[in-house]
């Protein structure tokens, strides 16, 4: 699938960032142009693989190139206002190569949590193919702010795309890390995900090319009807270069029976698929009542087992109830055997309710601090009314 990537704000730019980084080390060829938008100049200097000439510095008139502040509503009016600027950027994309947009941001800032969502609407307006939105949700120790913008951004941006994929940063935490160190982690883990889904159906010359092609219509098909995804993902090391260790228990090569490997074999996969569903999801949630599936397995061509896919996509059929779940393989040179699993259109997630209960309780904790101010300030000041003129 190729597409073209736009990072919003400085979460959005270090993943889109990421992803050129991602394209350049496995050859997949995902990212057919890639742009960064932000109102803080030194986010954008920060940036290391997007072209200079794809950066682009909005709201120079508001904010002077220093960013919005964590005020997503500034966010959304610079958006508004500079958008001829990022479609300046745009217009040199030759989309007519393109499958789809993806405008990525974290959700909790500014800047991309309010401007995305007015970047997709705008995208819609003018082009054919599909917008679709990656969202990074703040953790909830990043404070009230980042959680009420979170809410109030994913509300709108949710209405704006054709999907909305999300990675919750709260459950890919982990104690003791520094921030930067953290940040990247979260960073890589979400490439490497959708980079395996969006890769899927890839074929250079000279590959392997797949048994059951998943390819760009596959993606579209399961990202159409519009709501929120998520996407699942296992994976099992592999020895290329050894005829035993991880391979040979992968995939039961013992050089005995070849019914027993092919067994073995199968047995394995359908495991892989059960760990992708029902692990760490980049946004936990039930899986029941998920509208669409993809199913993607990738990994050394002589290991994917076409029962095993079959079976994996049958269990994955059973347990989300859905009657549109895709599947297929995607060979690659890779020491691993992976299942990447796109959950399109989930509504039982817990994590969202409770974003926007936190949301809603710190919105009117901020509108009674408001009020409480403005009436100190009066007592402060009217005492001293009657003996004093103000200035005007």
């Amino acid at each position: 699938m190729k597409l073209a990537m736009i990072g919003f704000g400085q979460a959005g730019g270090k993943i889109v960032d990421r992803f050129l980084d991602y394209d350049d080390r496995t050859g997949s060829g995902i990212v057919r142009a890639a742009i960064a938008v932000n109102s803080a100049k030194a986010d954008l200097m920060g940036l290391t693989n997007i072209p200079q000439e794809n950066r682009v510095l909005i709201g120079q008139a508001r904010v002077k190139g220093h960013g919005v502040g964590a005020d997503n509503e500034l966010g959304a009016e610079i958006a508004e206002e500079d958008i001829d600027e990022v479609q300046n950027a745009i217009d040199a994309i030759p989309t007519h190569e393109v499958d789809a947009f993806l405008v990525v941001s974290g959700m909790g800032g500014g800047t991309g949590s309010g401007g995305a969502p007015v970047l997709a609407k705008h995208l819609k307006r003018i082009y054919t193919i599909p917008v679709y939105g990656l969202g990074v949700l703040p953790g909830t120790d990043e404070g009230g702010i980042y959680t009420l913008n979170a809410a109030r951004s994913f509300q709108t941006f949710v209405r704006e795309v054709d999907n909305l994929l999300v990675f919750d940063n709260d459950s890919w935490r982990q104690t003791g890390e520094s921030v930067e160190g953290g940040y990247d982690q979260i960073n890589e883990e979400i490439v490497r995900r959708f980079g395996i889904l969006f890769g899927a159906g890839e074929v250079g010359e000279g590959q392997e090319v797949a048994e059951s092609v998943v390819d760009s219509s596959e993606i579209i098909n399961t990202l159409s009807g519009g709501g929120v995804s998520t996407v699942g993902f296992a994976s099992e090391e592999v020895d290329l270069n050894t005829s035993g260790g991880l391979l040979s228990r992968f995939t039961g090569n013992d050089g005995g029976n070849d019914g027993l490997d092919a067994a073995n074999t199968t047995n394995r996969i359908t495991s892989l698929v059960r760990k992708a569903a029902l692990g760490r999801l980049t946004l936990p949630c039930e899986i029941e009542g998920t509208e669409r599936a993809l199913l993607v397995l990738s990994g050394p061509p002589e290991y994917l087992n076409r029962k095993g896919i079959e079976r994996g996509r049958k269990w994955l059929e059973e347990e989300t109830g859905s009657m549109e779940v895709r599947g297929g393989d995607f060979p690659r040179g890779e020491p691993e055997v992976a299942a990447a699993i796109l959950l399109s259109g989930v509504t039982n997630v817990p994590r969202i309710k409770r974003l926007q209960q936190v949301a809603i309780e710190a919105q009117d904790n901020m509108d009674d601090i408001q009020n409480e101010s403005e009436e100190n300030l009066e007592e402060l000041v009217e005492d001293d009314e009657d003996e004093l003129e103000p200035l005007f």
